[in-house]
Order: structure tokens, then C-alpha cells, then sequence
């Protein structure tokens, strides 16, 4: 008994420092068993025009709209092809300027990055939606919580559905052609009806929605996996801790070791000046510095030479929706 509750004890500890908001003991069981499952890469590599054998690669850049240098180095990127796919806040103040892209490079591979978390420590949103509809979502500033933990334990689901609704129907209304959906620090992937709730929005909109293979073991029998959600085999983030030194030889251990399958690399890109500097105040992880990083190394010849030694195929969402329809 006492190794029981010893355990438990344990468990909910680690996913607190972790800021995993799992609080389904069957669920919580099922990710520290990793009962993930697979996308059919059989079925995927030959609609895609590939084989079983193919790495498949996308280079997903995160957060634009955040600030100017955020979407200058990313649209940047996007047209070399050094990143294949990215997608937008749209609770940030820069998203005009991905709107007038958009609209001009429609082909350009862009998504909504649902954010229903606002973890800078000055630089705040809300929702799109106004104030008084989204009440559950809030703190008492009318800001988004910052951490994940918070956001799932008072979020309503029919507040939450509307708001993520809203994003996608502000970014359509803009202008900007998407394909896909997201979440913002993966805040939608944890809670069972939480997740639901994005994948109806994958579903309503006709879109695909991105599932990192840590986040499949919420299928099962009675919750069998739709086909806009697209489960990659392979997922890989500069996460925290990681030193600007030290960020190439991570990347480049990644391409190296890449197996075949559907991987998917997300980037955050930026740099290192004034405006990039508030807003990451007190912030190493995905601060300033480290986004110029990100770009430089995603932008290098060493990279690039690396991506086609290894026989890498970069592909975007865009090619994805020819394996759900």
C-alpha cells in the first residue's frame, strides 16, 4: 500500500515540475507506459509519392505574428525552403504582416497556432474573442494563465471551442491560406476532452491537425483517431536547458539519426535585439539569443548539406492533405 501511494505520490510530482497537466490516472498511466500508436506510413509515404523506407521531414516554424523580427526571419526562411511549414499566433499584435504575405504566396505551407496560454512574464494576451465570452479562460487581468496546469483546470469546453474557432476564422478572414492547426507550448494535448475539443476543430474546418506521437496515447478502442489528426512517428524541439552553444550539434544529431517515417522538427525563430528582449524578459528557453540561434543554424550551409547527405525529403502540410482526402 505504501508503495502505492509512494508511487502516486511520484507521479503527480513529476508531472507538476513538468507542467503536464494530466490528472486521469488512466491517462497518466498510459503516457508513463507510452501506449502511443502510429500513422499508417505504408498508406502515407505511397499517397505522398514515396516509399516505406523514405524519411519524411517537416520543418515547422512556430509563433509568428509575435513580433517583427519573429515573422522577418521566418518569412525569410519560408521562401529559401529552409523551413517548409509554418503558423501564427493570432492573439498577437504582428499578424497583419503574415496576412499580407499570405495572401501574396498562397502556395506558402501556413497554420493557426491555437494559444490558450500567455507565458511571457510582461508581454500578455487574451483571447480573440472579447472578454466577457471566454470568462473560464482568463485570469483576473483578462490575460490568458501562463501555464498549461491552470488553463486546464478552469477551462470551460464550450468557451474553449468558440475561441479556438475564432482564431481560425480571423486568420481565414484575413486572408491567409491555411492548412493546418497547432498548439501553442502543446497546452491542447494533455486533458482527454481538451484534445477533443481541437480535434473537432480539425475536423469542422477541414483541416489537419498536428499530433506528436506523446499525444496519441488518448487513442484507443472508444476513441479511435480521426483522419485529420496525423500522428508523426518522430518529433524533436530544442527544449529547455539546451545551451546556444550547443544547439547546432543537437540539430545536426537529429538529421543523422533520423529514422525513416514522419518527423517533424518546430523552430522558433527571432533575433537577438530590443524588441525580441522584452518581450522574453528573464527567459534563456526560446528567449531572444536562442531564437537567432534557431535561424542561423536552420539557415547554414552545414544544415542544408547535412539535410540532403542523409537523403532527407522535406514536405509541408500541404502535401499532407493528398493522405486525407
Amino acid at each position: 500500500m505504501i508503495s502505492v501511494v509512494t508511487l502516486f505520490i511520484a507521479l503527480i510530482c513529476y508531472f507538476h515540475y513538468n507542467q503536464l497537466p494530466i490528472y486521469n490516472l488512466n491517462l497518466a498511466y498510459k503516457f508513463i507506459k507510452n501506449s502511443s500508436h502510429k500513422e499508417n506510413f505504408e498508406l502515407l509515404s505511397s499517397k505522398l509519392g514515396y516509399n516505406l523506407n523514405d524519411k519524411l521531414l517537416l520543418i515547422h516554424a512556430d509563433d509568428l505574428g509575435l513580433s517583427k523580427s519573429v515573422n522577418e526571419t521566418s518569412i525569410k526562411s519560408l521562401l529559401k525552403n529552409t523551413v517548409s511549414s509554418a503558423s501564427v499566433i493570432m492573439n498577437a499584435e504582428k499578424i497583419q504582416e503574415i496576412a499580407d504575405f499570405s495572401k501574396k504566396n498562397p502556395n506558402i505551407d501556413m497554420g493557426v497556432h491555437l494559444t490558450v496560454t500567455s507565458e511571457w512574464k510582461i508581454h500578455k494576451w487574451g483571447g480573440v474573442l472579447p472578454e466577457n465570452d471566454i470568462p473560464s479562460l482568463l485570469n483576473n487581468q483578462n490575460n490568458f494563465y501562463w501555464n498549461k496546469r491552470k488553463f486546464t483546470k478552469y477551462s470551460d469546453l464550450d468557451q474553449l471551442y468558440n475561441e479556438l474557432q475564432a482564431q481560425v476564422d480571423l486568420a481565414i478572414s484575413m486572408g491567409m491560406n491555411i492548412t493546418h492547426i497547432d498548439s501553442h507550448e502543446g497546452a491542447l494535448f494533455f486533458d482527454p476532452e481538451v484534445f477533443k475539443t481541437y480535434l473537432k476543430i480539425a475536423e469542422n474546418n477541414n483541416l489537419i491537425a498536428f499530433v506528436p506521437i506523446q499525444a496519441s496515447v488518448h487513442f484507443d478502442d472508444n476513441f479511435p483517431k480521426p483522419k485529420h489528426a496525423i500522428i508523426f512517428d518522430q518529433f524533436f524541439m530544442a527544449e529547455a536547458g539546451i545551451k546556444s552553444e550547443e544547439m547546432e550539434e543537437y540539430y545536426l544529431n537529429i538529421l543523422d539519426n533520423l529514422k525513416p517515417g514522419l518527423s517533424q522538427i518546430i523552430v522558433h525563430f527571432g533575433l537577438d535585439n530590443e524588441n525580441m528582449k522584452n518581450i522574453t524578459v528573464d527567459k534563456i528557453d526560446y528567449g531572444s539569443k536562442w531564437r537567432e540561434t534557431d535561424y542561423k543554424v536552420f539557415n547554414s550551409e552545414k544544415f542544408l548539406s547535412t539535410i540532403k547527405k542523409n537523403n532527407i525529403k522535406i514536405i509541408n502540410y500541404r502535401d499532407l492533405t493528398k493522405y486525407i482526402n
